[in-house]
């Protein structure tokens, strides 16, 4: 099997030597690791050190973010014919000595994806506000989502090459929320493992502070449900539009048979126009859903086609390194 590690980078040449020594050698099982750096637009030595420790460079010629790094990674790991891709950060907050755990339900075909689950609330140099808002954020994706992960966010993660065919990076700003959301819309095996995190080389560059991530994080969630759980979404709005419109008519209602119905006409035409919001809301999920549908027909040609193509390639290098031409 093919372990490739992907670390994504913007300008770390200074702890990218740190996490680049500390990376397993040889792992139990694995044939071939192979180290590869994302440059995403950095203006620092980062591919230089990169190269001068064997790695391969993937270069974007500008910061483009995490999301399209992660996503040029998993391209070029698959095109390198990866069966497993680690993807780690380039600040050293994940141990490498941990990657050979956080592979082994991959390899043992338990599970799709594995996650370095770190403990958030127990972080010891995390602040207890940010503590509070990692447990609240966490327990709202779990239940926004259906799925039973304890540290949604985290980065530190193991793929399997089925799960890479699958999945389709959207967003710019992080994978993270949007690789989980798909993995339990595809009824992907996704586990964790516990972690322990170094501290803190650098301040974060995805965001200034915690609400900004937060922030960052909300918008990003709602518009991934409302590309892979749109009936679920617009179904909220649609319920909470329609809850106070109900109680708005019951009122005029009694206030109606009160005999002091036309004091109130104002109450009765709010909530026909709750009502009609909420059949909107109703008939946009649906479209949404069908839509949904036909996108998860055409992923699944495109993963089928993908696979044929990545199989001729493999099968044509065999044939080359046995000497037999087609």
């Amino acid at each position: 099997m093919k372990l490739v590690i992907n670390i994504p980078c913007y300008n770390e040449e200074k702890t990218l030597p740190l996490v680049l020594s500390e990376i397993p050698k040889k792992i139990p099982g694995i044939k071939s690791i192979e180290v590869q750096i994302v440059d995403d637009g950095s203006s620092d030595r980062t591919s230089e050190i990169a190269l001068e420790y064997g790695c391969k460079v993937i270069t974007h010629k500008r910061n483009l973010g995490l999301g399209r790094a992660f996503k040029s990674g998993v391209e070029a790991a698959l095109s390198r014919g990866a069966d497993i891709f680690v993807n780690t950060d380039a600040d050293n907050q994940y141990p490498s000595s941990y990657i050979p755990e956080l592979i082994r339900e991959v390899m043992e075909g338990k599970s799709d994806i594995v996650i370095g689950n770190r403990v958030p609330w127990k972080v010891e140099y995390f602040s207890p506000l940010k503590k509070v808002l990692q447990w609240f954020g966490n327990f709202v994706v779990r239940n926004l989502i259906g799925t039973d992960v304890p540290d949604t966010v985290s980065g530190f993660r193991a793929y399997s090459k089925e799960s890479l065919l699958r999945l389709n990076i959207t967003t710019k700003f992080s994978y993270v929320l949007d690789t989980i959301v798909q993995a339990v819309k595809m009824d992907l095996a996704v586990s964790s493992i516990p972690i322990h995190t170094n501290p803190p080389t650098r301040k974060s560059r995805l965001f200034k502070n915690i609400f900004q991530h937060m922030w960052k994080s909300g918008t990003s969630l709602i518009r991934l449900l409302i590309i892979h759980r749109p009936f679920h979404f617009f179904g909220l709005l649609a319920t909470l539009s329609f809850l106070p419109a109900f109680a708005i008519a019951a009122r005029f209602l009694f206030f109606y048979y009160m005999g002091e119905g036309q004091g109130h006409v104002q109450s009765l035409l709010f909530a026909v126009v709750l009502v009609i919001l909420s059949g909107l809301f109703i008939i946009s999920g649906i479209l949404a859903f069908l839509t949904g549908m036909n996108r998860k027909f055409l992923e699944r040609n495109t993963v089928s086609t993908e696979k044929k193509r990545i199989s001729e390639e493999e099968q044509l290098k065999g044939d080359r390194f046995d000497g037999v031409y087609p």
